[in-house]
């Protein structure tokens, strides 16, 4: 296919692999930021393919997976309110909480549907002028600005029966973190193509130049992360620390300012905590005071909502970089798509689902 096997070429994949087994002279720990990006690595193998010296570590790149338990009760409560039209992404749905899930609401009866895009419960909403319309917020940057544009749409057609659970979540403040953990082991990241997309490159100089750490931005095949890697490792053996793009064909330093300015619109900054891993300050997004009659937590005044993680749940040492998946007890056997401990076994973005899917061993 046209734009995807050219990115995909196996005779140009060992190229690369070759190019970096010449150039890496000593171990170096690389995070891969997105879940998108640890799908890829996984499924096509190229952890494997690369030399021993080279230990590629999964990150905290997957917003359903740090969606705090607390946030998932608060949806459970909401969802299962009669007067209540709960719509969601897909892979919320299984998102485990202190007690059972949305698909556990949906199954005694609770009016939970699947949507492609918040802008369809605006359409839903003006079909159903007597209940109440709530949407699951979840993403990092790259799905802020069409949430907080199905608000501002919300506004101004005066559909008062419409309303978002924000679960925003920004990229940035959890590398600090990463970065300032003093278990840290991360000598470089490759950063998220579909964030960059929205906000450019130049929130992450001052990461840089703090830390003296290198940053590529790279898309999801392939050999766009290959050569990703090969841009870091470059850096790292000639002692520099920069950021460089290797998604030039989609990302632009400046990034979608216009997505920019609504964000800034409808958000504001807040301290945020992120499952598993506990409180990152100015680590999340909430709406303004002028958007706060569309805000779903203080609507069905669920904000007391409390949850507990599943203590036998290991997904917080693996959305860190800590462990990975298969080195959780509980992979594969208490664990799995069907009975999951935790978010990140069951989101189309976590480091579990992608290792039970592509490297499970009997």
């Amino acid at each position: 296919m046209k734009y995807l096997d050219e990115y995909r070429d196996q005779a140009t994949t060992q190229q690369f692999v070759q190019a970096i087994r010449a150039l890496v002279t000593r171990p170096w720990h690389l995070m891969e930021v997105c879940g998108g990006q640890t799908h890829s690595i996984v499924r096509f193998g190229l952890d494997e393919l690369l030399p021993p010296e080279i230990q590629l570590i999964h990150g905290p790149g997957c917003p359903v997976c740090v969606t705090p338990v607390e946030l998932i009760d608060k949806a459970v409560a909401i969802a299962s309110l009669p007067e209540v039209i709960f719509c969601s992404f897909g892979d919320m749905l299984r998102v485990p909480g202190s007690s059972t899930d949305l698909f556990g609401v949906k199954s005694r009866g609770g009016d939970v549907r699947i949507v492609y895009s918040p802008l369809d419960c605006l359409q839903i909403a003006k079909e159903n002028p007597a209940r109440q319309v709530v949407f699951f917020a979840v993403g990092f940057e790259t799905t802020a600005p069409v949430n907080g544009m199905s608000v501002v749409a919300a506004k101004r057609q005066g559909l008062s029966n419409y309303s978002i659970l924000v679960s925003q979540v920004l990229v940035p403040p959890a590398l600090e973190a990463v970065l300032a953990s003093p278990h840290r082991r991360v000598d470089g990241f490759i950063a998220a193509g579909h964030v960059c997309t929205v906000m450019g490159t130049e929130e992450y100089q001052t990461l840089v130049e703090r830390h003296r750490v290198p940053i590529v931005v790279t898309g999801f095949e392939p050999l766009d992360l290959l050569q990703g890697i090969h841009m870091l490792v470059s850096q790292l053996e000639e002692g520099r620390a920069e950021v460089e793009n290797q998604y030039e064909r989609i990302v632009r330093p400046g990034g979608n300012r216009p997505a920019q300015e609504l964000i800034r619109a409808v958000f504001e900054v807040r301290d945020r905590a992120w499952r598993g891993i506990g409180s990152i300050a100015a680590s999340g997004l909430g709406l303004r005071e002028a958007y706060a009659d569309f805000d779903a937590e203080r609507r069905f005044n669920v904000a007391e909502v409390g949850g507990q993680e599943d203590p036998e749940c290991c997904s917080g040492q693996v959305l860190q970089g800590f462990i990975k998946p298969q080195a959780c007890p509980a992979f594969g056997t208490r664990c799995t798509p069907d009975t999951p401990l935790g978010a990140t076994m069951v989101s189309g973005e976590g480091a579990c689902a992608a290792y039970y899917r592509y490297r499970r061993r009997a």
